[in-house]
């Protein structure tokens, strides 16, 4: 290392970019002069970038504290990769390995030690900490620190106090992918942070497609979306054991390679199951939301969930896994009803967590089933899909993002004033008391046992929207829902309310789909010319080979990104080879010569 190396020199020479990306450099330049910082960057923005170059520049060791034991060594083989010397101290080490590794960190080996927030507590630890030169301490995944965030860990708080228990306080950051602007406050606030620098790039990630589907058989549309992407990456998402062994079973029934991930099977296999999906062994992870949380795989190229997550801040982290290194990417909701009944129940009947009084446990409850309710109304929404996201996070968008399906569908706007002062009229006429289902069986003039039970054919407006079906009815219940006209209550059996008044003098338009269209019209793939193409499928083989002999995923070889910029620029020499984006000194130098003689047999 060299004692006068620059932030722009570590970030050439350790991990082969030319320049920062969007916030990074303001959160290193803060850290590098003390100062405490927040950073709050969507996956894929290079969050560990703002702490790995700190950590190469100051003089001591960086503590990570981070809750994932696959992040820790993933990131730990990917930085040895690089040249730079780093550990983790975790609970897969046995007790010889990790005395080792203490061992060697007082002895100064280490720029970089990954920790679990667990291990700060222990006796070992705390003699080491004490002892050693400590430069940085950085906190990922900090939305845990917050009973509000998504994922409240209560081994978080104990950080505040072990940074102050230092001989001397290094500057601290925190990193998240997720948190909305109150989970934000609550990281400032439980984590002690003097004065940060607060960053927030924006979670908008312009490579992914996002599509929601509600399909009458889920089986068969998974293995519509899984066959049209031979050769790709990608992770289904379940939201119980169960149904992650029937999907796995029915996609290697149907010749897919496939592997399973959740806390039910043994460690040993998770682990195994883990490292084919990261090698490329298998090409599609069937996952409860156990899998993925650090894991760096850059070249996921769709995230599907079978299932719908519980809220919008795991949906985003999760199928943000898909494009990490840039590139077009797809995230595909397969949504259904009883997806929001097995969310209720989940949340309603969850095991209690012990370190919380009755009164915060129900307030968690009943912020968990607001999330849910957000996150069924995304399901839902007609609106521009990444516009619904970014606002949910607090940041604007515009109305038309051209890259989701409800932008790219073949919509037309439909006056629906008419229908909507009929609606609201009934909802006022049922007192307030029923649910979507109730209203549009009433205001369709259905003959059902809850219409006969509560006597809704008395009613003045049962029938008044017969010329349309339920689900059309129920489309525009959403939709009023969505402006805020209508409200629902809170609870499990929630209940329509009226919101807002509508206005007289202003027409309100609704996007009605025309007809299905496929899914190639939607969003057409950016591809490389059939030269470029076959070039960049002998790179890919290559890097495999590579990757066996070294014992690590190919994508910590190069990533996808990095292989088609080289079947794009061709590089003859070593200088053109180190120029291109991804390429930092020791890569060039440890597999320089094998591409260059790769593309040049090419070439001939």
């Amino acid at each position: 290392r060299k004692e006068t190396m620059t932030k722009e020199e570590a970030l050439k020479t350790y991990f082969g970019y030319d320049a920062f990306r969007g916030g990074q450099e303001p959160v290193i330049d803060a850290l590098l002069s003390g100062r405490d910082a927040m950073g709050i960057m969507p996956t894929g923005a290079g969050k560990s970038v703002c702490y790995q170059i700190p950590a190469l520049l100051l003089p001591g060791i960086t503590l990570v504290i981070s809750p994932l034991v696959s992040l820790m060594r993933d990131q730990v083989t990917q930085l040895v990769q690089m040249g730079v010397p780093a550990a983790y101290l975790n609970s897969t080490l046995t007790f010889k390995q990790y005395l080792l590794a203490l061992e060697r960190a007082r002895a100064g080996r280490y720029k970089i030690i990954y920790v679990a927030p667990e291990r700060l507590e222990t006796e070992g630890f705390q003699s080491f900490a004490q002892a050693a030169d400590i430069s940085l301490v950085a906190v990922d995944e900090a939305h845990c620190i917050s009973q509000w965030g998504q994922d409240f860990r209560p081994s978080y708080m104990n950080i505040p106090a072990f940074v102050e228990g230092l001989l001397r306080r290094p500057p601290v950051g925190a990193f998240t992918a997720t948190a909305t602007p109150e989970v934000q406050e609550d990281i400032a606030r439980l984590l002690s942070l003097r004065n940060p620098l607060r960053i927030t790039t924006g979670f908008n990630r312009e490579n992914l497609y996002f599509e929601v589907r509600q399909p009458s058989d889920k089986r068969a549309a998974l293995l519509e979306l899984v066959r049209s992407r031979p050769g790709k990456c990608g992770i289904v998402y379940c939201s119980t054991r169960k149904a992650v062994e029937e999907v796995c079973a029915l996609l290697r029934e149907r010749g897919v390679s496939a592997t399973r991930y959740h806390a039910g099977l043994e460690p040993e296999e998770r682990q195994r199951n883990q490292e084919d999906f990261l090698y490329d062994r298998a090409l599609v992870m069937v996952s409860t939301n156990a899998f993925g949380m650090g894991i760096d795989k850059s070249d996921v190229r769709y995230v599907i969930h079978y299932n719908m997550p519980k809220d919008l801040e795991s949906y985003y982290q999760e199928a943000g896994r898909a494009g990490r290194d840039g590139l077009p990417s797809s995230c595909i909701l397969l949504f259904s009803g009883q997806d929001v009944r097995t969310g209720e129940f989940l949340i309603t009947h969850g095991e209690p967590r012990e370190e919380l009084d009755a009164k915060t446990a129900e307030l968690l409850r009943e912020r968990d089933l607001q999330r849910l309710r957000r996150m069924t109304a995304y399901c839902r929404t007609q609106r521009c899909l990444r516009q619904y996201l970014l606002q949910y996070f607090g940041e604007f968008a515009s109305d038309y993002c051209g890259a989701c399906y409800n932008c790219l569908h073949n919509f037309e706007e439909v006056d629906v004033s008419r229908e909507a002062q009929i609606i609201v009229r009934c909802v006022a006429e049922l007192g307030q008391h029923f649910g979507v289902g109730v209203v549009a069986e009433t205001l369709c003039g259905a003959d059902t046992e809850k219409i006969r039970k509560f006597h809704m054919e008395r009613e003045p407006s049962y029938g008044l929207l017969k010329d349309l079906t339920q689900v059309q009815v129920r489309e525009r219940i959403r939709f009023l829902l969505d402006t805020g006209t209508l409200q629902l209550s809170s609870g499990p059996y929630p209940v329509v309310l009226l919101g807002k008044p509508l206005s007289a003098d202003t027409p309100l338009l609704m996007r009605v789909a025309r007809e299905e269209s496929s899914f190639a019209k939607r969003r057409p793939p950016e591809e490389l010319d059939d030269r470029q193409s076959e070039l960049f499928s002998r790179l890919r083989v290559l890097r495999a080979s590579v990757a066996r002999r070294q014992g690590v995923p190919a994508y910590v070889v190069f990533s996808d990104k990095t292989l088609r910029e080289l079947a794009v620029a061709w590089p003859q020499t070593i200088e053109e080879f180190r120029a291109v984006s991804g390429v930092g000194d020791v890569k060039a130098a440890r597999y320089g010569k094998a591409f260059l003689a790769e593309i040049d047999r090419f070439s001939r």
